[in-house]
């Protein structure tokens, strides 16, 4: 019998992805959990494009101009700031998420280009630590693996209040990760899965979080700068209340930002994108007065120098990556494709990282995968990739007339669409309209 074609007009609200969830929700009992980030469509930095010089502003050389690409994190307060040749930073990501070799090819990456890595949740590898130079250092909820002579080891210390995919949720680390020497670090039983605190055990408010920093200060002798990294939600208020708490600098992570695992449905559902929350967390700073004095690193969804270029131009002093610092470890890369379907997907859409069987060796604990990368080829690749994003700043930078990259400013960006127009605050393309602001 021949189908009538009217009949197979698909349902708006129970996309065949909606009716695939629900029948494995049906079966299985258990909500879905995976790694990467969100995949929904939303405002990103492709909506927004820069305003280069014409005649009424002047272009320099690429040439013959320099362009200034240095920045300092955490003057406010500690003695010792840290100075980054490139506003680039690499995002906590745990050993345990990732594999050993991941972790030191960040390290020799960041060194070679002059910018900071950051351990993530579960303590300080010491082959990380060896490769880099500069080490932020994260105290998590969980306080897995957290020691106070890794404190006064590390070059920065980020207080993590919340993650971009996953703000108000706790980190999972599934058994099959938690190899020996990860059981050892984090105290844990091996091979049994690991579910984060979602809040951290010694407070309650902002005000005791006025004294956790009070108290990482007096152990590392004033000298490391304290950052405070929120999941973006309530970006304005948590911004003015770290600042207020004694921050050096704020870590906005928007829903963009990836993770090594937890619920789908809170990675797709939970938090605000990261164009309005660079803006509310600008904002705040500058109606503190603060801004430029604070430093404010956006991260969620960084991939390019031109996405660099418009965070900085929004107002922040440097973005952090992850999930492109993955790829360009060779995340997603078409080679072992066997793999990949031995996981059920393909190269380009994989999101398996919790598994911990990486087909190219970055997610996984297992030695064998973990061959596939070895540190000094990783570092390498990473080390490209960081310096293309350099350059591709440097670029826009000089096509909008800067001799330094944090001279953009927000009348150097338009928006292509009425939604990011109004997410980022800056004015339609050929019109002097921010929406909700004023009039065409």
């Amino acid at each position: 019998m021949t189908v009538d074609p009217r009949n197979l007009r698909p349902s708006a609200s129970f996309t065949p992805q909606h009716i695939a969830e629900i029948h494995r929700a049906a079966d299985e009992g258990i909500y879905e959990i995976r790694g990467f980030g969100a995949k929904r469509r939303m405002p990103t930095f492709d909506d927004l494009v820069l305003l280069g010089a014409s005649v009424s502003r002047y272009p320099l050389e690429g040439y013959r101009e320099t362009c200034g690409t240095n920045v300092v994190i955490g003057g406010r307060f500690a003695k010792k700031p840290i100075e980054l040749k490139i506003p680039i930073t690499i995002a906590g990501m745990s050993f345990g998420a990732l594999g050993v070799n991941a972790k030191e090819a960040i390290g020799k990456a960041c060194t070679a280009m002059g910018t900071s890595s950051t351990t993530g949740d579960g303590g300080m590898c010491e082959e990380e630590r060896q490769a880099s130079k500069l080490l932020v250092y994260q105290v998590l909820p969980s306080r897995y693996g957290l020691n106070p002579d890794d404190l006064r080891r590390a070059d920065a210390i980020e207080v993590v209040i919340g993650q971009g995919a996953k703000p108000g949720g706790g980190g999972m680390l599934l058994g099959q990760k938690i190899s020996p020497r990860i059981a050892k670090m984090r105290a844990l039983p091996e091979g049994i899965d690991q579910r984060s605190a979602s809040r951290h055990p010694d407070w309650t408010g902002p005000d005791d979080l006025t004294i956790k920093i009070e108290e990482l200060r007096e152990i590392t002798d004033w000298e490391k700068p304290i950052y405070v990294k929120v999941g973006a939600t309530r970006t304005y208020y948590d911004t003015q209340l770290a600042v207020k708490a004694g921050a050096d600098a704020i870590v906005v992570d928007g829903m963009q930002g990836g993770t090594g695992a937890t619920q789908d449905v809170f990675i797709e559902n939970v938090g605000i994108p990261t164009l309005p929350a660079l803006r509310l967390a600008v904002q705040a700073l500058q109606e503190l007065d603060m801004h430029r004095k604070v430093q404010l690193i956006i991260s969620g969804g960084i991939r390019t120098g031109a996405d660099v270029a418009k965070a900085l131009a929004m107002g922040a002093d440097a973005v952090s990556i992850g999930t492109s610092a993955l790829i360009a470890l060779g995340c997603n890369k078409p080679v072992h494709v066997e793999d990949y379907e031995a996981l059920g997907t393909a190269p380009g859409y994989c999101h398996h990282c919790h598994t911990g069987r990486c087909p190219v060796g970055v997610t996984t604990q297992d030695p064998k995968l973990q061959e596939r990368l070895t540190a000094d080829h990783g570092a390498r690749l990473l080390r490209n990739y960081l310096s293309v994003m350099t350059l591709e700043l440097q670029t826009m930078a000089r096509a909008c007339g800067k001799n330094h990259v944090l001279n953009l400013e927000p009348e150097d960006l338009v928006a292509l669409t009425v939604e990011a127009a109004a997410m980022a605050g800056v004015p339609l393309a050929g019109t002097n309209w921010i929406p909700g602001r004023g009039t065409y």
